[in-house]
């Protein structure tokens, strides 16, 4: 009898589906008789005028925009790699430990323009995956419950704000949950090699009952709100684009970190060529410009960005990142990020 049960479940278990990472939203931009298409974690709202400003330049081209969550980009891109998906012509990811694993993995090709030759090193590798923008991961609060005066400007003034106001704060700052995304995940990562607050940081987080949850839009709509109180490492190109004025932003002066959103043509795309030449806009001076407008680029300057240079921690695009994916390192900043976190989804 119990072997006729566990065929029985053997059998359900085949018949309920599996996850298929599936992408979130699609766009189409340009009426060109060419289709390219960019599967990107960028939202197409923000990425909308940059998309549009090449299609016009390129009327023979038309791109099919698929909006994918990072991980859910990943392994469809690792499917494509190895035949078990349809590829796409570009990938473009704010998940660049990602991307080197793949371009690690044999499943980019090779491209060469005056363009990418330019980048700084840090932007590029192998001429097979370079870096588009600058975004900095930002603290945010809100500005009705917390003045301008009082909002922490660096790690440390955060540390402060969690011990001395734990049940003002408590349930009340939000982050990335590591698990759901790549991008929270990388810069957790990248916090742990940079600061000496790493540990004191989630011991307090700890403490006040931080909350770890998807995504960029939630939880700055969170803040806006008044749900959350603060947000940490939260990506500022999204919260720039989203111009709410009840949101304040901080780049935090001890360290910001600065991200580059890595951008790949598969080894089997339909068509590299115009993929080749997406990629020679985007890096050119009018879509960097745009790039800039929309947030996806910041400034340099201090006084424009209101950070100094030796503030700038930019997480080069190197084959350093695939210590992000080494499994012991996953599994213990899993073990870590769990004791501090209640991890949920925002309705």
């Amino acid at each position: 009898m119990n072997g006729v049960v566990q065929l029985v479940a053997l059998l359900l278990i085949s018949l309920m589906p599996l996850r298929v990472a599936a992408q979130e939203a699609v766009a189409l931009f340009g009426d060109g008789a060419t289709r390219i298409t960019l599967r990107s974690t960028a939202d197409i709202t923000i990425i909308r005028p940059v998309m549009e400003r090449f299609v016009a330049e390129n009327t023979d081209l038309s791109v099919s925009y698929e909006q994918w969550g990072s991980n859910d980009l990943f392994a469809n891109s690792r499917d494509a790699c190895d035949g078990s998906a349809a590829p796409a012509d570009a990938v473009f990811s704010s998940a660049v430990h990602h991307m080197v694993w793949l371009v690690n993995a044999a499943c980019a090709g090779s491209y060469q323009s005056p363009a990418t030759s330019a980048l700084p090193l840090t932007r590029r590798w192998r001429d097979e995956l370079w870096g588009i923008t600058e975004e900095p991961a930002v603290i945010i609060y809100n500005k009705k419950a917390i003045g301008d005066a009082d909002a922490p400007q660096d790690r440390f003034a955060l540390l402060d704000l969690m011990r001395t106001k734990p049940e003002f704060l408590r349930g009340k700052i939000a982050t990335y949950d590591i698990d759901a995304s790549g991008l929270g995940y990388l810069f957790a990562h990248s916090d742990s090699h940079e600061a000496t607050t790493f540990g004191a940081m989630l011991e307090a987080f700890a403490r006040v009952e931080a909350i770890a949850t998807c995504c960029s839009a939630d939880i700055i709509r969170g803040v806006a709100e008044g749900r959350f109180l603060i947000a940490y490492n939260v990506l500022g190109s999204y919260v720039e684009s989203d111009l709410n004025p009840a949101v304040g932003v901080i780049l935090p002066e001890d360290y910001t970190l600065i991200l580059s959103r890595g951008f790949m043509i598969p080894k089997n795309a339909r068509h590299k060529d115009e993929a080749g030449r997406l990629l020679d806009f985007l890096l050119s001076a009018e879509a960097q410009r745009i790039l800039s407008n929309i947030g996806l680029v910041t400034a340099k300057d201090p006084s424009e960005s209101g950070l100094l240079p030796s503030a700038r921690r930019v997480i080069a695009i190197s084959p350093a990142l695939l210590v992000a994916l080494d499994r012991n390192k996953r599994e213990r900043m899993f073990s870590l990020w769990d004791k501090a976190f209640e991890i949920y989804n925002i309705p």
